[in-house]
């Protein structure tokens, strides 16, 4: 993959090389392979290249077309390449070193702005159409590639980072406060819900299913992609539905280890995870190449408090995984000595931007670290497996038999899952009753509403943004718009853009720093529209949830891995065992932000000082996951991003 950037000056006058130059050089911190500009009177164009796939060795990007007077600059790895070939027509002999780059510019010339919707993978680009006087250009459909931009009347200057557009005299560094009050007033992990907006005022970014055109002074944001409920697919059998499952996938699968160096994979001890690297290290085991997986697991001195149902340390399932599907180079990493508290000040500068994932931060970075030590070009992972390949949750399927009625079907299945789960029956039922009738058992049961989340925002800013009544307007306080309908509730996943956007930002910029690419077959289009195209029995049946998954993967994972119902993997619970030794410094740090005006404007400081009230000492282990300590790391990040701000 690659960083691009650009300027297109829109009042007819020169584009300023020295610009360029500015931008170029603030890319210069991450490693490239190569490293090239394209200009002409109105336009520059760069890309700092980082060589993934075999037919990027030595491509030259940008790259321009003098017969159609088109030029292009791409970050990108296409899926669907044989699919473009033919319907582009291009000659076999030609295929094998074919850039994607040039690919995309043939589409274009085929399709024009309807190409996007022809792409299959992680891209952004960037095209100018001289004949036509445009710019245009596009995101893929989750946004595996951010591709941000800034416009006035006479320039349009995009990046794939931010910090190249601050580069530039004429763009001021202001934060944009409508932003930073989504991120303290949602109180999910998810950042905001405006996909176009950033952190700093006049900097917007293409929203992934988004193509952008800069035309006559006009800069026009249009969907390319809607996912809605198309033709179902009926086949006769369980059988057929598995072995249809398994083509898809592998075609998922073997597309994304297209790499001239090493392949790595995130591998737990769960179904996606292991269903991924059971088809990776199949595929390049044809290749003469072996898989590189990456575990983590918690510090060697941590004392496990989860409950019996649940694994801190996966090692135990890891294992049964490599063993049973081979060709594995398998690591363990516990990343001693590292903890939430000390990565921050490093994922600011990755993000460029406040983020909430702090639990889980230790491991992110410190997987790409060590894959980037081990020449990994491609790291592998399941973050979309929920939603398409391992779908079926039980409890909604079985709520909905009960308002359905269906009894008979209804209490087969709950004998059955039972039986996998080792849950009692009437407990089962009255869980499903719950949620089949939420307001009928909280009228019985008498119970009164939950709390309402501790806000984090200051009352003030959130009066003035007005962004509580915005996020309760829109059913979006927690980020995630929730339906009580089961089909409805998962085709949501896939058209609200801000939950594809938060993972794949951090994905995107790591990236760029350790020269490998993160990619993810479940989040494959083709699996995800498989995966919407079948009936709802084919992933709840037979008392298993996620069942399509499990029956397709017999023989080619571990039983005790694919029928596994009772054990889950969790991550991040030790978060708070990792921070213990600097833990005054941490309430210290915090305290400090409450007297400072800057901190004190922006936060909520009530709040504030009853959760370091509630954890101020003695911090328990399983206080991981706590409102009180999540809203006092949230503030002490965002604290220091405003102090690097200021």
């Amino acid at each position: 993959m690659s960083a691009i950037t650009g300027i297109f000056q829109m009042n007819d006058q020169p584009v300023s090389l020295a610009h360029g130059a500015l931008l170029m050089k603030a890319l210069e911190k991450f490693p490239a392979d190569d490293s090239h500009t394209w200009s002409s009177q109105q336009v520059f164009f760069g890309c700092h290249a980082q060589w993934i796939t075999p037919e990027s060795v030595g491509e030259r990007v940008p790259t321009y077309d003098p017969e159609r007077q088109l030029a292009i600059t791409a970050d990108a790895i296409l899926d669907n390449r044989d699919e473009l070939f033919e319907q582009l027509q291009i000659e076999r002999s030609l295929r094998a070193g074919f850039p994607d780059s040039a690919l995309i510019l043939l589409a274009y010339r085929k399709w024009g702005e309807d190409v996007p919707k022809y792409l299959i993978g992680d891209f952004a680009f960037m095209i100018w159409d001289a004949k036509n006087r445009q710019l245009f250009g596009a995101r893929d459909f989750t946004g595996s590639r951010t591709l941000y931009y800034f416009h006035n009347p006479a320039s349009f200057v995009f990046s794939t980072m931010i910090e190249p557009l601050h580069a530039l005299p004429y763009i001021e560094k202001k934060l944009n406060e409508d932003w930073l009050a989504e991120f303290l007033a949602i109180t999910s992990v998810i950042d905001t819900v405006d996909v176009e907006s950033t952190v700093y005022k006049h900097i917007e970014q293409i929203p992934p299913s988004h193509s952008i055109t800069v035309k006559a002074g006009k800069v026009t944001l249009s969907k390319y992609l809607t996912f809605s409920a198309g033709k179902p697919l009926k086949l006769k059998t369980n059988e057929e539905y598995e072995e249809a499952f398994r083509d898809v996938f592998q075609s998922a699968v073997t597309a994304r280890v297209r790499t001239h160096r090493n392949v790595g994979s995130q591998l737990s001890g769960g179904l996606d995870s292991g269903s991924i690297v059971s088809f990776a290290a199949r595929a390049l085991q044809k290749q003469k190449k072996q898989l590189y997986t990456y575990s983590q697991i918690p510090e060697g001195n941590f004392s496990d408090w989860t409950n019996r149902y649940r694994l801190a340390d996966e090692r135990p399932l890891i294992k049964s995984t490599v063993a049973h599907v081979g060709n594995i180079n398998d690591q363990y990493l516990d990343f001693a000595g590292k903890s939430a508290l000390s990565e921050v000040d490093d994922w600011l500068e990755i993000m460029e931007m406040p983020y909430k994932f702090f639990a889980n931060s230790v491991w992110i970075k410190g997987i790409y670290e060590r894959a980037h030590q081990q020449d990994i070009g491609v790291l592998l992972n399941g973050s979309r497996g929920n939603f398409t390949i391992s779908w079926g949750p039980a409890m909604p399927y079985y709520a909905s038999l009960m308002k359905k009625l269906n009894w008979l079907h209804l209490y087969d299945e709950v004998c059955k899952y039972s039986v996998n789960t080792g849950v009692g029956r009437a407990r089962i039922l009255k869980l499903t009753a719950q949620k089949a009738f939420p307001g009928i058992h909280q009228w019985l049961s008498k119970e009164t509403q939950p709390e309402a989340p501790l806000q984090l925002i200051n009352p003030t800013l959130a009066k003035k943004t007005n962004i509580i009544h915005k996020l309760e307007s829109r059913g979006l306080l927690a980020g995630v718009h929730n339906s009580n309908n089961l089909e409805i509730e998962r085709y949501n996943h896939f058209q609200q853009l801000n939950l594809w956007s938060t993972s794949n930002t951090s994905a995107s910029k790591l990236s760029l720093r350790y020269k490998l690419q993160g990619r993810d077959p479940t989040n494959d289009l083709r699996v995800i529209r498989f995966c919407l195209s079948l009936p709802t029995e084919q992933f709840i049946q037979q008392g298993q949830d996620r069942a399509l998954i499990r029956r397709s993967m017999h023989n080619l994972l571990p039983d005790d891995i694919r029928l596994n119902q009772r054990v889950r993997g969790i991550q991040g619970v030790d978060v708070i065992h990792r921070m213990t030794p600097a833990w005054s410094e941490f309430i210290d740090e915090v305290q400090h932000l409450i007297k400072d005006p800057m901190a004190s404007e922006m936060m909520n400081v009530p709040v504030l000082h009853k959760a370091i009230s509630n954890i101020r000492s003695s911090p328990q282990a399983n206080a991981a996951f706590s409102p009180d300590f999540g809203i006092l790391m949230r503030s002490l990040i965002v604290y220091r991003f405003l102090r690097k701000l200021s």
